[in-house]
């Protein structure tokens, strides 16, 4: 890996970057998906990984060939976080996922700054359920923004509460949704997963195993 720029800044997903509480809303959605007949398949979550609760709604009503009125709409979302949080409840600090925790505080005591940009309107939740609520210095999620990824502003947001310009950040992101966002915004997009599902990334990893102290000493 080549010598980067000197970044001083790290905007972490939440969902499947540092914990994988992916399951939990395929299994919500499935759910929801069921109430329109409609048999929701792992291939068809990945289209809502990094999207909106509510641009997630509208993809399955879309896949379901259904539409709902407004009020139906709001409380199906309802229904969603609802089933979300009972699920969530299980989630404890072993559940981080292997290799974070090294990087978080690798970056702490590299004064890198550290933000969390999530469409989940959970974020806080879950970082306390995990006990790692410390190491973010500000929190940008589904409740502080007003457009969803691919939209760039949950990372936008995140850099301007951090004081850092968008070119000296770098976003770890698990779904293209999101490396499009960090695109979009000017950072740095590094992808955690297969190297196919994703497309523009500066840079791909299996995991946050795979970035050691070494591989992070060239980013930061």
């Amino acid at each position: 890996m080549k010598k980067t720029k000197k970044h001083l800044c790290a905007l972490f997903d939440l969902d499947g970057v540092i914990v994988d509480t992916a399951k939990y809303h395929y299994l919500a959605w499935k759910k929801i998906a069921a109430e329109f007949d409609y048999e929701l398949t792992e291939a068809d979550n990945e289209q809502l990984k990094g999207v909106s609760r509510s641009d997630s709604l509208n993809r399955i009503l879309e896949m379901a060939g259904k539409s709902l009125d407004e009020d139906s709409f709001n409380q199906f979302l309802h229904q969603k976080n609802k089933d979300y949080l009972i699920f969530i409840q299980e989630v404890k600090k072993d559940n981080i996922l292997p290799g974070v925790k090294h990087a978080l505080d690798f970056l702490k005591e590299n004064k890198i700054k550290i933000g969390l940009g999530s469409a989940s309107k959970n974020a806080q939740i879950i970082l306390e359920k995990l006990e790692i609520t410390s190491y973010f210095e500000t929190v940008v999620d589904g409740n502080s923004v007003q457009n969803g990824k691919p939209h760039p502003e949950v990372f936008l947001k995140g850099s301007q509460l951090l004081g850092v310009d968008p070119e000296y950040c770098v976003v770890f992101e698990d779904s293209q949704a999101g490396i499009h966002a960090a695109q979009a915004g000017g950072m740095t997009a590094i992808a955690l997963g297969e190297e196919k599902v994703f497309s523009d990334m500066d840079y791909c990893f299996p995991n946050f195993e795979a970035l050691d102290s070494a591989t992070l000493k060239t980013l930061f």
